[in-house]
Parts: structure tokens; sequence; C-alpha cells
């Protein structure tokens, strides 16, 4: 049997979130430039979401560009946002074929006009979707996300629109990027490093966290399978006793 058959369909994660690392080290160790590592790791993420669709999975969240990538060398983050716009143009017709919606989270002004038009015409022509909802998290930082939710509900309590007392964990998701979504179940990292780095931080409270040494290139259809068997395979009790949860 292989890995893809070992996969119950019933207990898969409901959201899957993946940090996709190692497009440049995966480069530097073939002697290649960095550009064309980022060129291959697009490769990989056509992969992941066709098998996440055909899977069943109904939401699938890629960490594409944080804030801080704005910090790489110009020439890198230019590449960066012309490869994006050629991979949303190139993708559409498989985002239609496949029912996918395609979603957005982050700051997204800072991104150049060109890329925001792009994705809102992608956005728009994908809105009615409902297969699976693919975010891309596009110059986005956790941190940023929460100070942003936390000065408008400080607005709002100032301007009575709610009172303090109204503040819970509801009132916080409704102001979040991601408050159309649920949490996420799984999160993936690739190429070995095993930290968060500004990722859905409040998102993946009760997440299950699985970390690969495999560089996002090379990531493959049995990597997605063996993250998803290893999901399987671990109990998730959100604070009760494993008593509790049988």
């Amino acid at each position: 049997m292989n890995l893809k058959e070992q996969i119950d369909l019933q207990h898969l994660p409901q959201h899957l979130a993946i940090i996709m690392d190692g497009n440049g080290r995966w480069a530097k160790q073939k002697g290649f430039l960095r550009t064309i590592g980022h060129e291959n790791g697009t490769k990989t993420v056509k992969r992941v979401i066709t098998k996440c669709t055909e899977l069943g999975i109904k939401y699938l969240t890629l960490y594409a560009f944080s804030t801080e990538n704005w910090n790489r060398p110009k020439f890198e983050v230019d590449m960066l946002m012309e490869l994006l716009v050629k991979s949303l143009k190139k993708e559409l017709p498989t985002f239609i074929n496949n029912n996918i919606k395609l979603n957005v989270i982050g700051d997204l002004g800072a991104l150049p006009q060109k890329v925001q038009k792009n994705l809102v015409q992608v956005m728009e022509e994908t809105k009615g979707n409902d297969q699976m909802t693919l975010t891309l998290a596009l110059s986005y930082g956790s941190r940023l996300e929460l100070m942003q939710a936390i000065k408008n509900i400080a607005s709002k309590v100032k301007n009575n629109i709610i009172s303090e007392n109204d503040i819970d964990e509801s009132i916080i998701n409704e102001h979040l990027y991601t408050h159309n979504m649920p949490d996420v179940d799984l999160l993936i990292r690739t190429s070995g490093e095993q930290r968060i780095s500004n990722f859905l931080l409040w998102q993946i409270a009760y997440a299950e966290l699985y970390f690969t040494d495999v560089l996002w290139p090379d990531f493959s259809e049995d990597d997605l399978y063996q993250a998803l068997l290893s999901f399987q395979n671990r109990e998730r009790r959100f604070g009760k006793t494993s008593e509790q949860i049988k």
C-alpha cells in the first residue's frame, strides 16, 4: 500500500498551512542563482495545491512573502514579484478548472500596483469557487496582523461600538485577516528550520507542527502524504485528557 492509500480521507486537516522554506539553499547546493530556486519552488506550489484539492482539504494557506522579506536584495524582491504575477496568470485556468478560490492576506498595500491588480483580478474570477480556498500570505507578518486588530478593536471601544467587556476570542478572530477561515490544524515547515517565523501566531494555537529537512523545491507528493499521516497518528486533546477525548 502506497502512502496516499494509507491516508484516512475522513480525518484530514481542515486547514493546512505551509511555511515554504529552502528555495535559496536548494539553488546554492546546485550552484544556481537563488532566483532559479524560487522558480522551481513554484512547481512545488502547483503540485501541492493540486494534491490538496484531490484529497479534499478545504483550506490551504501558503507563506509566500513575509514583511521581513522586504529586507532582501532589491533584485530578488523584484524577481519574486514578477514571478508571482507570472504564476497568477499561468495558474488561473488551474484555479477555475479545480474550483479553487484564491484569497490573500497581509499588508497588501505594500505590494507593487501590478501585483495588486493581478491579485484582485484572480480573486474576482475565482470568488465563486468552493472546492478549496487557497490563501497566499503576502507581505504578511502575524505581529502586524495582531497589532492592527488591537488598534481596530480599541477604536471601536473608544467610539462605543463595542464594550471592552465584549472582547473575547471571537471578537479578536473577527478582526484578523483570517476572520472567514477556521484555525490551522496542521502547520508544515520545510528545509529543516524549526521555528514559526511570525506566521499565523494566533491561528496555530492548537495546530500540530510538522518539520521536515526536505527543501521546498524537492517537497514531493509523498512528503505531503507523510506529513498528513503524521497528523493522523497524533492525538489532539485541546487541553483535555486522553480519556475525555475517547
